[in-house]
């Protein structure tokens, strides 16, 4: 049903992989949103973290879609199938919308099959994104590390170097 590549990180794809492990499945899956799944990731481009674009769907990414065929907006966010809560706004990526938006990015339209029949949907906005957040995380660490004052002796008065006696 997508038709481009899709991007994802080393790690979500490793975890997304274990999800397919035949050893690893519960009984209870659905074996039809295994298999959408696993073709998402047969096709999907790995990127390291630092590579990812801040407007990506990654998992554990808050976004904001736009259901097209409706009108409505809905905020979700995309997590592993032990995490999520519909009622809680947590959808799995084993559910049709769930894959649907994994490694698109915002103003990407989805046509993806849905319990109801074919809908549309549009990435509105992505409100968190775990790579993003890391990122902007290490670059505040670094620019709080140039302004911090170096220590030197000279800015220490009374401190003197000691060498020892032989």
């Amino acid at each position: 049903m997508k038709q481009k590549n899709i991007l994802i990180t080393k790690q979500d794809m490793e975890d997304l992989r274990q999800i397919l492990d035949p050893a690893r499945r519960p009984l209870s899956k659905d074996p039809q949103l295994l298999e959408t799944l696993e073709q998402e990731l047969d096709r999907a481009q790995i990127v390291s973290p630092s590579q990812v674009p801040e407007d990506l769907v990654t998992m554990n990414s808050q976004v904001r879609l736009k259901d097209l065929d409706t009108g409505i907006d809905a905020i979700y966010v995309l997590v592993f199938p032990r995490n999520a809560d519909f009622a809680q706004g947590r959808i799995s990526v084993l559910a049709p919308i769930g894959t649907a938006i994994l490694g698109y990015r915002v103003g990407d339209v989805i046509k993806w099959r849905v319990p109801g029949g074919k809908r549309r949907f549009r990435v509105e906005e992505v409100l968190y994104q775990p790579e993003a957040a890391a990122t902007a995380s290490a670059q505040d660490c670094q620019r709080n590390a140039e302004r911090r004052p170096r220590r030197h002796r000279e800015r220490m008065p009374g401190l003197q170097p000691v060498y020892p006696t032989i």
